[in-house]
């Protein structure tokens, strides 16, 4: 009764230990019929001890249960997921190639341990330690080649291997055991499983010689096309490619080395004998509007660019023998589609938000960039047109003489009754006051300036402020006799 584990380091074929194990061998041989250990990792490798595996998602995914029994796998009864191990006590790990079922004990009793899908396989002599520990059910026969790979591998401090080992395939090579009731042997192996794939670190060692062998200048092409390639991709991201796979137009050639005085008409003239030319533009700086001395020529077809391609390389034109190539650039592809975007964007706009999109809305900081009409008038600062409309409002009200001094004096004139006699009075008082103001103003910096000088005492500081409170009482009474003293004529 044997198995042959197919793994990505070479094939393994285990001899089963039916007489002593015989519920352990069953569990495995079952598990190898359904193909449930396919594409399980290989995981906790100590250096001439042991490795484990046999958990098909391993211990990296988080929706790993660690593994099920064959009873539990079939009927999906939590309760036989695991199942009590056998010790055989004439079993014990002494030699490489010891293949065990891997326990745990159970919580109620922990003299029983329990068993489930994962075994170990010892990589080195005298691995006593595992004895009582793991449950021993067969041995390596063939395939110790593919240990000592496994037993060399590097791995993280978790004795995980940094280049993924799996069980690719599982075969069995003899099963005397009949099937329990429910099983079904699949046709062929399965693919893996999305989370299985998930748990993936460098899938094969094979990807980290692909370049062996390899010349400098095919891997100098390699490593620019996979720089072109994320460039690319940053710009499509970025909006200034419509797809990060865009490729220039075929049919227009690059020009440069103009003569600054080579216009579009004499580069359309000289190029046009190869075919129809769809657009000449010599390109100009957009300030000054001198020649860059460089130009795009568009034909109509691929063979008129190929041969002005091949013709017009280094020819003479206004005493500079230009440089002809294959146009790379897409600038005029992108402001296509760019145009037609925007273009479906406002047509769109009247939905909602910005852009036809609800939960946008385009930054607004001055008048002049608003769009559409607002309902308020309210701004950080008024267009041209409002200033302009809010001059003319305002050299109508002086035509009409609609001012608000004016409309003021008005209401005033139109109440005829009232003398004017108090307004006159109303300016005196104001007059009065702000002499008074004056004269404060002046005390207030006498004050100040008695204070800083230091040959003013004390008594002579009061004396001073006794003295112009004294005059500002004086001007108080004068000033209330005045106003008591007028009687308004009738």
């Amino acid at each position: 009764m044997s198995v042959l584990l197919e793994t990505s380091v070479g094939d393994i074929v285990i001899d089963l230990l039916v007489e002593h194990a015989p519920k352990l061998c069953e569990n495995f041989l079952k598990l190898c019929k359904v193909k449930y250990y396919n594409f399980s990792p290989v995981h906790s490798v100590q250096k001439n001890f042991s490795f484990q595996t046999g958990d098909p998602l391993g211990p990296l995914s988080k929706q790993s249960d660690g593994g099920s029994s064959i009873w539990g796998y079939i009927s999906g009864d939590p309760s036989k997921q695991s199942f009590p191990a056998f010790f055989h006590p004439k079993l014990k790990h002494l030699e490489r190639g010891t293949v065990s079922m891997a326990t745990v004990p159970l919580s109620a009793d922990p003299d029983t341990r329990l068993a489930a899908s994962q075994f170990l396989i010892t990589l080195g002599e005298e691995t006593d330690f595992l004895d009582g520990k793991a449950a021993i059910f067969g041995k390596v026969v063939e395939g110790f080649d593919a240990l000592e790979k496994i037993n060399e591998a590097i791995v993280d401090d978790k004795g995980y291997p940094l280049i993924d080992i799996r069980i690719k395939h599982t075969v069995v090579l003899d099963d005397p055991y009949p099937d329990p009731s429910g099983l079904r042997e699949p046709s062929s192996s399965p693919p893996p499983t999305e989370s299985q794939l998930k748990t993936v670190r460098i899938a094969d060692e094979a990807a980290l010689h692909e370049d062996d062998g390899v010349d400098e200048a095919e891997l100098e092409r390699r490593r620019r096309q996979t720089e072109a390639n994320a460039q690319a991709l940053t710009l499509e991201m970025m909006g200034d490619l419509p797809f990060a796979e865009v490729k220039p137009p075929e049919n227009v050639l690059f020009v440069c080395k103009l003569n600054p005085v080579t216009g579009d008409e004499d580069l359309e003239l000289i190029f046009g004998r190869f075919g129809k030319i769809l657009s000449c533009e010599v390109i100009r700086d957009a300030k000054t509007g001198d020649s860059l001395q460089y130009a795009f020529i568009e034909y109509e077809d691929k063979a008129s660019c190929e041969a002005a391609y091949f013709k017009m390389q280094g020819v003479l034109i206004d005493d500079r023998r230009i440089h002809v190539d294959f146009s790379q650039s897409v600038s005029k592809l992108s402001d296509v589609w760019r145009k037609d975007t925007n273009t479906k964007r406002r047509a769109n706009a009247s939905r909602g938000g910005w852009g036809g999109v609800d939960e946008l809305e385009k930054r607004r900081q001055y008048r002049a960039e608003v769009d559409a009409p607002q309902k308020n008038n309210y701004g950080m600062v008024y267009g041209d047109e409002e200033m302009k409309g809010r001059h003319e409002r305002s050299e109508r009200r002086d035509i009409r003489g609609e001012n608000p001094s004016s409309v003021g004096e008005g209401r005033r004139n139109d109440q005829g009754a009232r003398s004017r006699s108090p307004r006159i009075r109303e300016r005196s008082r104001d007059r009065q006051l702000g002499r008074r103001d004056v004269h404060r103003h002046g005390d207030m910096r006498e004050w100040d300036r008695r204070d800083r000088n230091p040959r003013y005492n004390d008594k002579d500081r009061y004396r001073h402020r006794a003295r112009d409170r004294d005059r500002d009482e004086h001007q108080d009474k004068n000033k209330e006799h005045r106003d008591d003293s007028y009687r308004p004529r009738r």
